[in-house]
């Protein structure tokens, strides 16, 4: 079983993993492409339509050769996700930017050219770069200080020109910045129903083994412990409850299943009911951050054990989620003897830090608090509170009420014993 979860667990890191690298993988290729594309055409311009326009050609086919070997070297560097740094794309502006004004050494008169400077389309490469790498911000930032290059260079005697490449710049920043964010938001969606996708297979495959193996095991001890009496009947009704509970968990419906990413706490909780213990839940998922869920889970367990170890077999106890403003509560009730004053002082101080422990501790460390009330003769009440977010009532999340179920302050009930994180 544990190696079967620890299987399903580099599953998911794995695929994990590979969904970060992959997601705008594609986008990088095609920025390739289109570098290399773009030298060939700023090649067929100066060879064809521009030729005339340089009075020193032969430098100008050298620019060219520098265009393809810078575009070798981003196109190598960009390839590993580690190297796609600010460092580089900063550098991948500026030699851009500098082929762009070394356009003014190869043709005389530039102010009244066609409007075309030698990196013709290929200046564009460092936009998509920056857009794809930090989005429509980054993007649409580097496609103005392109624009800004090539207004310097060609002036009002190009205006219209100018205006439609940087319009073309700006734009192709922003949607390829948004189109890379859009690639993130899906990827990460892909990944999160992979992952929910490979639990619950793995879940299903270890119920299939505890139906086989220890809920038959926990049935047959139930009925030998029956059949036995004495004490052994009282072991197999614990045997009973396990098996119920477990037969709960296996069965239900899996927390994780939501799109956000949280889990049901109510789903988490529902498994502890059998005869003994009463669970009632909210009809709307309760939801929370799987982390959070699961250590508030494991404090309202404690609870129950402790109701289990120090009441006796026959107790009852009732649980009861709440989902407040602000404020998720969950309090676990029993009729049990209750708690002598100090004895909770006198168990941290020997050592025994159930309580300080599993159930303060995990509350204090989520930011939240436990409150245990105990009145001789009355049973106990676990009261864990778990903020949400600021409370607009003016009470600070996660304050315990200072009044007991019947309106009474708490300080005032007789004989209770209260401790507070």
């Amino acid at each position: 079983m544990t190696a079967g979860i620890v299987q399903c667990t580099l599953v998911i890191v794995t695929v994990t993993a590979a969904a970060k690298r992959s997601f705008s993988e594609p986008l990088w290729r095609a920025l390739a492409v289109f570098r290399f594309v773009s030298v060939g055409y700023a090649a067929l311009r100066l060879a064809f339509i521009d030729r005339a326009e340089y009075s020193r050609p032969g430098w100008a086919w050298a620019v060219i050769a520098v265009m393809a070997a810078w575009t070798v070297v981003t196109t190598i560097a960009y390839a590993r996700p580690a190297r796609r740094t600010r460092l580089l794309l900063g550098a991948d502006l500026a030699v851009t930017v500098a082929i762009m004004f070394s356009t003014v050494l190869l043709r005389d008169g530039i102010a009244t050219a066609n409007g075309a400077v030698v990196t013709a389309t290929w200046m564009a490469g460092p936009v998509l770069a920056w857009a794809i790498r930090y989005g429509r911000r980054a993007g649409t930032i580097a496609g103005l200080i392109v624009a800004g290059a090539d207004f310097a260079l060609l002036g009002q005697s190009a205006i219209s020109t100018v205006l439609n490449g940087a319009v073309l710049l700006v734009l192709s920043g922003w949607s390829v910045g948004h189109l890379a964010r859009l690639s993130a938001e899906l990827a990460a969606q892909r990944q999160r129903a992979t992952e929910v996708e490979a639990a619950s297979r793995e879940r299903e495959r270890l119920a299939r083994d505890i139906h086989d193996s220890v809920l038959q095991v926990l049935a047959l001890v139930q009925r030998r412990g029956a059949e036995a009496g004495g004490a052994a009947a009282e072991l197999g009704q614990l045997a009973g409850q396990q098996e119920a509970a477990l037969r709960a968990l296996v069965g239900g419906t899996w927390a994780g299943d939501q799109a956000s990413g949280d889990v049901d706490l109510c789903q988490l909780l529902r498994p502890a009911q059998n005869d003994r213990v009463t669970v009632s839940v909210p009809a709307p998922p309760v939801l929370l951050d799987s982390a959070a869920a699961a250590e508030l889970t494991a404090a309202a367990q404690a609870a129950l054990d402790n109701v289990r170890e120090h009441c006796g077999a026959q107790a009852r106890a009732w649980v009861l989620v709440e989902d407040e403003p602000g404020l998720i509560r969950v309090t676990i009730r029993d009729d049990g003897p209750g708690i002598p004053d100090g004895r909770l002082a006198e168990a941290a101080a020997a050592g025994r830090l159930g309580i300080s422990h599993s159930i303060r501790g995990r509350l204090r460390d989520l930011g939240g608090s436990a409150v245990i009330s105990s009145a001789a003769g009355e049973g106990t009440t676990v009261e864990l509170c778990l903020p949400r977010r600021a409370d607009p009532g003016g009470r600070p999340p996660g304050t315990p009420r200072t009044s007991d179920r019947a309106g009474r302050p708490a300080a005032t009930v007789p004989g209770t014993a209260k401790v507070r994180t």
